[in-house]
């Protein structure tokens, strides 16, 4: 078995390199299953692939699966939005942190397991990446400073919601200037008194040269920042009241265009609840 794992080289590699606990990379993958393929999806994702295809793999440590049932995609937007064609594409969506340093080593093995899972016909088909990307960590903005659940805690605290929103800056030589507004002034404006604990922001990542064919390559990689705001209380309630006029406060401060605004609830795990809510 040694030889067959080269599991002789596994002491070796623990001793090397970076293995903190902050998320210094994510992958955030939104999906659509194809019409029909609904409950088969989910069940392919739950029982095998968010393991087999994520949770097992060196340095990926935390993992957590949402879902929009129909009205929360009929939240969703703008309208024309750039991530997600019509908007209310891509029910299902997966967050995963990576370990700050190791993007690198992850990714060599992703790539390699993806291929063996295509190979042993372990990969589901009728679906569609809607946004998949690796992504590396920029900013964290906490809505009560120092008290509560840090961002490496995100994926495992009983949120009640998630909010993805995706934002393009006017060029890419004024994407850190949108970050720093982001971060210093609108964040914490929009935090203050809602039912968002914390907003992590993050910057896509290109895809390998040999990335499954499935899922295309990452879009606005120099402009692009993608923000994921942890909730409290389910979106619905607080929906008009905290995440109305994104678009508009973000145009006002002049650095960047929103693209997406699109709210989320969790899973229950080993479960099909909500499957039957999507259309």
């Amino acid at each position: 078995m040694s030889e067959e794992t080269r599991s002789e080289v596994y002491a070796e590699l623990a001793a090397l390199g970076p293995y903190g606990v902050h998320p210094g990379h994510a992958l955030i993958t939104m999906v659509e299953p194809h019409p029909g393929h609904e409950y088969a999806y989910n069940r392919w994702y739950e029982d095998d692939h968010y393991y087999a295809g994520a949770m097992a793999m060196p340095w990926m440590y935390a993992g957590r699966r949402w879902v929009a049932t129909r009205d929360l995609q009929l939240l969703r937007y703008p309208e024309k939005s750039a991530v997600a064609q019509p908007v209310t594409a891509g029910c299902y969506l997966s967050t995963y942190w990576v370990t700050e340093g190791r993007y690198d080593d992850h990714m060599r093995w992703t790539v390699g397991i993806n291929k063996r899972l295509n190979r042993d016909d372990r990969v589901y088909q009728d679906r569609t990446h809607v946004f998949t990307a690796f992504q590396d960590h920029a900013a964290t903005v906490y809505r009560d400073g120092a008290a509560g659940p840090r961002d490496f805690h995100a994926l495992d605290h009983p949120y009640a919601g998630l909010v993805l929103q995706v934002v393009d800056a006017d060029s890419a030589d004024r994407r850190a200037e949108l970050l720093e507004w982001l971060r210093a002034r609108h964040l914490p404006r929009r935090l203050a008194g809602s039912p968002a604990a914390m907003v992590t922001v993050f910057r896509p990542t290109p895809l390998p040269g040999d990335r499954m064919t499935y899922v295309k390559q990452v879009e606005g990689v120099d402009t692009r920042l993608t923000l994921l705001w942890f909730l409290e209380t389910d979106p619905r309630e607080c929906w008009e009241d905290h995440f109305g006029g994104l678009e508009e406060a973000v145009a006002e401060g002049g650095l960047g265009k929103v693209e997406l605004v699109a709210p989320f609830i969790p899973t229950v795990p080993g479960t099909d609840r909500y499957v039957d809510t999507l259309r």
